[in-house]
């Protein structure tokens, strides 16, 4: 797919890899760039247009598809994570939390976005996923659980779509610098490298981006033996 010209809702693009992937997408000549956020009033790009997009909220999803009849680029990046286990008190209640939003989200906004697509003749989706879609994790359990089941959902929408010439794009990537990682003591690629990668990727019709070298290493062990899945993630 290629980027000039294009029409783009990003989904979580009010900051970290959201926001970057917008400044990315204006800088190679997007034609116009829908900013998925929260709260309107507190996103002010200049060329950008803010759109009120909860992905948990069905009427919020309902909305934009209404409206946002000229995208051809959804790009799936609204996530969250919460420091926690599967031991935890809590961990069935917030491993639900988390999926709402890292999971039944992109799958929800797909599901109104497939048929516009089509009309627009195909374009392509994109789902930021995570290193941790292929290891597990002992500080982020639940975060690791959505972005494995949004990797089987990337696969699987890949295979529904293809029929209707749409491009499904799975970016993974290891710690960037952002939010959500703050604290976190290790190396950091920045969201700029990523999303520079990313589109990168979509305009050579790549299925799959891996962004960062703990990323390439952990891909390339899954099948290793043992494989790097039954241990912890390399750092």
């Amino acid at each position: 797919m290629k980027v000039q010209a294009s029409v783009a809702l990003v989904a979580g693009a009010n900051r970290g890899l959201g926001l970057a992937i917008v400044k990315t997408l204006q800088a190679r000549g997007a034609k116009k760039i829908y900013a998925g956020v929260r709260d309107p009033a507190g996103f002010d790009l200049p060329g950008v247009i803010p759109v009120k997009l909860d992905v948990t909220n069905p009427e919020d999803i309902a909305a934009a598809a209404a409206k946002l009849g000229d995208v051809n680029l959804l790009v799936n990046n609204a996530g969250i994570a919460e420091v926690g286990t599967f031991l935890a008190p809590d961990a069935i209640e917030a491993t639900r939390h988390v999926f709402e939003t890292n999971f039944y989200g992109p799958v929800a906004l797909s599901q109104a976005f497939a048929p516009i697509l089509a009309r627009n003749g195909g374009g392509a989706i994109v789902n930021v996923l995570s290193v941790v879609s292929w290891v597990g994790s002992t500080i982020l359990a639940p975060y690791a659980a959505t972005k494995a089941a949004l990797w089987s959902f990337t696969n699987s929408l890949r295979l529904e779509v293809a029929e209707q010439h749409t491009q499904v794009l799975g970016l993974h990537v290891g710690f960037m610098d952002t939010d959500l990682t703050r604290g976190f003591d290790t190396e950091k690629i920045s969201p700029d490298a990523v999303a520079s990668q990313l589109l990168d990727g979509l305009e050579a019709g790549q299925g799959e981006v891996l962004a960062d070298e703990v990323t390439r290493a952990v891909k390339h062990g899954l099948s290793a033996e043992p494989g790097i899945y039954l241990s912890t993630l390399p750092r």
